[in-house]
C-alpha cells in the first residue's frame, strides 16, 4: 500500500513501519503488539485526509479478519479531527457494504521505522533506478525521506498515470535510460 500513496499527487513522503503496540523497539522478527503499517507525510493545500482515507477504504477488503495484529487494517489517526473523520469514512464503508467492517480506527502511537531492506520495496525491484536514486540520497534515512523516492516507487508499483508521471519526469533525478524504462513500465 505504500506505492499507492506515493503515486498521489500531494504526497511528499511514505514510510513503512509498525505502530499500535507497546513495545520500545519493534522488528519485523519481533513486531509483538504492533502492526505493520505505513507513515504518510502530505501537504493538505494539494490532498485532503478525506482523500487519503478514500485511497486507504479503496486499497483494501474491509470485511477481511487479519490473521494476526500484524497485518490488521486499521487507520491511525493522529487527533480528535482525524479521528472524526476516519470514524466517519468508516461507517460510511460499513453502509455501501452493509456489513460489520473489520478494519479499526485507533490512536496512532510512536511510529517505528520498518528496516531498511521493507523500505521502498517496488524502486528496489528496478536496481538501475534505484542505484540513481540512492546515489542522489546517498544516506538511508534521505532515501526514506524523499519525495522522488515515494513517486518512484508508486509508478514502479503500478499506480499513477502516464500523464502524471510526464508532468514530473523531469523533478525525479533519473538518466534517460532510467527515465525510458519507467515510461515503459508505466505505458503498460
Amino acid at each position: 500500500m505504500e506505492s499507492r500513496f506515493g503515486s498521489l499527487p500531494g504526497v511528499v513522503r511514505t514510510r513503512v513501519g509498525y505502530t499500535g503496540g507497546t513495545l520500545t523497539d519493534p522488528t519485523y522478527y519481533n513486531l509483538g503488539d504492533h502492526t505493520e503499517s505505513i507513515q504518510v507525510d502530505y501537504d493538505p493545500e494539494q490532498i485532503s485526509y478525506e482523500q487519503l482515507l478514500q485511497v486507504f477504504w479503496e486499497a483494501h477488503n474491509p470485511l477481511n479478519r487479519p490473521y494476526s495484529r500484524q497485518y490488521m487494517a486499521a487507520v491511525f489517526y493522529q487527533d480528535a479531527e482525524q479521528q472524526q473523520l476516519a470514524e466517519t469514512s468508516l461507517d460510511r464503508v460499513a453502509a455501501e457494504l452493509g456489513a460489520e467492517v473489520i478494519t479499526q480506527v485507533l490512536p496512532a502511537g510512536t511510529f517505528f521505522l520498518a528496516e531498511d531492506y521493507h523500505q521502498k520495496y517496488n524502486l528496489r525491484q528496478y536496481q538501475s533506478i534505484f542505484d540513481e536514486i540512492a546515489a542522489v540520497y546517498p544516506q538511508t534515512e534521505q532515501l526514506i525521506a524523499s519525495t522522488a523516492a515515494a513517486r518512484l516507487n508508486g509508478y514502479l508499483g503500478g499506480y499513477g498515470t502516464r500523464d502524471q508521471l510526464e508532468e514530473e519526469l523531469s523533478g525525479l533525478v533519473l538518466s534517460q535510460a532510467s527515465a525510458d524504462l519507467l515510461l515503459r513500465i508505466v505505458k503498460k
